[in-house]
C-alpha cells in the first residue's frame, strides 16, 4: 500500500518556533538534514509516517495536530468571506485553508476583527435609529449594498412622483377604455401596434425560474404562468411604462442621485413598478373610489381588478397637492422577519413607528392566511396608529414546492381612524390600544412578554434575588 503523504509544513514550523529551536537543531534530533526540514516547512516535501512517529517520540507532539485539518479556523474564515463585501475576493476555499494552516493566529485575529465589525455595525445602526426617533439627523451607517441604498432613498421620501403619476394618468386616458374594457387587453394591443411586441404566457416547465423574459429577436414578451393575472398585468404595464415614459423615468432616476450603476438599475425597476401601479389605477379615479369606499382595500381591488398588495401599495401614493388622501404607509415582511419594502405617503415613519416590534399584527397574520387583521397600536410616546395586516401569496408553487408567503402591514395615524372602513373592527376608544415599540433594542417598555433583546439605552438589571417577566430586565 502506498505511504500516505501529509503536507503540514506550517504546523511543523509552529512546533519548532514554540520550542525555540533552529532548523539545524530540530533536523539533528529528527535525523534528517536541515535542507530537508526546510523543504518540509515550505510544504515542498511531505511528512512521512516514519517522520511523524519521530516527531511524536522526540517532542511529544500529538499526531492529530499534524494530520488533522484546520477545519474550525477554515469554517470561521469561510463565514467572514461569505460577507457580501468580500464574497467576490476568493475563487475557492484553498486560500482559506492555506491561511488557516500557515497563520492560525492571524486567522483567528481576522475572525475576531470581523465579528467586532459586525457588532459595531449593529450598534451604530441601532444608535442611528435612536437618534432618528429623537429627531436628530445622523450620517452613521454601515457598509451598504446597492439594494440597501435604494431602500433607504425610497423609504425616506414621500411615495409620490408627480410627473410619473400625471403621465400615467394621461396615458391611461389616451387608451379610451369604455366601462368594462380589459386594461390588460388594451396594453397588449398597444405593445403590438406601436412596437410589434407580442405578449405570451409560458408554462412553468419552459420558464422554471423566471417571471418574465423579453426576446429581442422575436419581439415577444414571455410571462410565467406562475404569476397571477394581476401580476401579469403589472409586468405588461411595466413594459409599457419603460417604452412610452422612459424619458420621465430616467429624469426621476437622475434626481435620486444614487451612487452606483447597480443601485440605479434597481431604482429604475422600482420607478417602473410605481408607474405601472399609477397606470393600472389612475390617480383621480382611484382617489375618488378610495374616499367613497373609506379606503377599504378589498373594495378597491375588486373595483380596479388588481391584487390586495397592488391596491394597498397605491394607497400610499395619494399625495397630489390639492387632492390628497389619508397618508398611509406600508411594510412587507416574510415569516422570518426579513423586510422586502417599506414606503409611506410622507416617507416610512421610521422615527415614530419603527416597524420592528414583534407584537405587531403583521407577524400574527401568518397564522391566519388570507384574513385581514386590524388593530390600534400605541407607541411609548403616546402616538397611535391603525394597522391593517394580511398575508400575500407569491408566485404559484407547484406540487412539492414550498409556497412563498409574505405579510403586508398598511397603517395610518390613529387621528384618521374615522375616515377608514377598518374603524368598525376597532374596540371602543375607551379601550387601551396595543402597547408596542419601535424595536426591542430601542424600546424602554418594562415587563414586556414579547421582548427579544435588551434596550440599547439601559443597562441590564442583573439581580440574582429578583427576576422579572423578561429575560432582558433592565434598570
Amino acid at each position: 500500500m502506498a505511504e500516505r503523504k501529509i503536507f503540514a509544513g506550517p504546523r511543523v514550523r509552529r512546533i519548532r518556533n514554540g520550542l525555540g529551536l533552529t532548523q539545524t537543531a530540530m533536523a539533528e534530533a529528527l535525523e534528517i538534514s536541515p535542507s530537508y526540514l526546510n523543504l518540509i516547512e515550505r510544504n515542498q516535501r511531505p511528512l512521512t509516517v516514519q517522520l511523524l512517529l519521530k516527531l511524536a517520540s522526540v517532542y511529544k507532539v500529538d499526531l492529530d495536530e499534524l494530520q488533522g485539518e484546520a477545519g474550525g479556523s477554515t469554517s470561521q474564515l469561510r463565514e467572514v468571506f461569505a460577507d457580501p463585501l468580500l464574497s467576490g475576493e476568493l475563487p475557492g476555499d484553498q486560500e482559506l485553508i492555506e491561511v488557516a494552516e500557515a497563520a492560525p493566529n492571524a486567522a483567528s485575529g481576522i475572525v475576531k476583527l470581523y465579528r467586532a465589525y459586525r457588532e459595531q455595525a449593529a450598534r451604530l445602526s441601532d444608535l442611528a435609529d435612536l437618534l432618528a426617533r429623537e429627531g436628530h439627523e445622523t450620517s452613521l451607517s454601515g457598509a451598504r449594498l446597492p439594494i440597501d441604498e435604494v431602500r433607504e432613498v425610497f423609504e425616506r421620501r414621500p411615495n409620490y412622483f408627480a410627473r410619473l403619476d400625471e403621465a400615467a394618468e394621461t396615458f391611461h386616458a389616451g387608451l379610451s377604455l369604455a366601462p368594462g374594457d380589459d386594461l390588460a387587453v388594451a396594453l397588449k394591443a398597444w405593445l403590438r401596434s406601436t412596437h410589434g411586441i407580442v405578449v405570451r404566457a409560458l408554462p412553468v416547465q419552459t420558464m422554471p425560474s423566471l417571471r418574465r423574459r423579453y426576446d429581442r429577436h422575436s419581439m415577444r414578451l414571455f410571462l410565467s404562468e406562475r404569476l397571477s393575472p394581476f401580476d401579469q398585468l403589472r409586468e405588461v404595464a411595466m413594459e409599457v411604462v419603460l417604452l412610452a415614459l422612459s424619458d420621465l423615468v430616467q429624469a426621476e432616476l437622475d434626481a435620486l442621485e444614487l451612487s452606483s450603476g447597480e443601485a440605479r438599475r434597481i431604482a429604475r425597476f422600482e420607478l417602473a413598478r410605481y408607474t405601472a401601479h399609477a397606470l393600472m389605477m389612475p390617480y383621480g379615479a382611484f382617489l375618488s373610489a378610495a374616499i367613497r369606499a373609506r379606503y377599504d382595500i378589498d373594495v378597491l381591488r375588486a373595483r380596479f381588478n388588481v391584487s390586495f398588495e397592488q391596491a394597498a401599495n397605491r394607497l400610499t401614493m395619494l399625495q397630489r397637492p390639492g387632492a390628497t388622501g389619508v397618508p398611509f404607509f406600508m411594510m412587507e415582511i416574510d415569516n422570518a422577519g426579513n423586510r422586502f419594502r417599506r414606503a409611506g405617503a410622507t416617507g416610512f415613519p421610521q422615527a415614530k413607528f419603527g416597524g420592528g416590534c414583534p407584537k405587531l399584527n403583521v407577524h400574527a397574520a401568518f397564522a391566519q392566511p388570507g384574513q385581514v387583521l386590524v388593530e390600534q397600536v400605541e407607541m411609548p410616546d403616546g402616538s397611535g396608529f391603525v394597522t391593517i395586516s394580511r398575508t400575500l401569496e407569491g408566485p404559484q408553487a407547484g406540487f412539492g414546492e414550498r409556497i412563498r408567503r409574505t405579510a403586508l402591514l398598511v397603517g395610518c395615524d390613529a387621528a384618521s381612524r374615522d375616515e377608514v372602513a377598518y374603524a368598525a373592527a376597532l374596540p371602543d376608544r375607551s379601550q387601551p390600544a396595543i402597547a408596542i415599540g419601535p424595536a426591542c433594542r430601542l424600546c424602554e417598555r418594562s415587563g414586556c412578554l414579547a421582548r427579544a433583546e435588551p434596550p440599547l439605552t439601559r443597562p441590564l438589571g442583573l439581580d440574582e434575588m429578583v427576576t422579572g417577566l423578561s429575560a432582558f430586565d433592565f434598570q
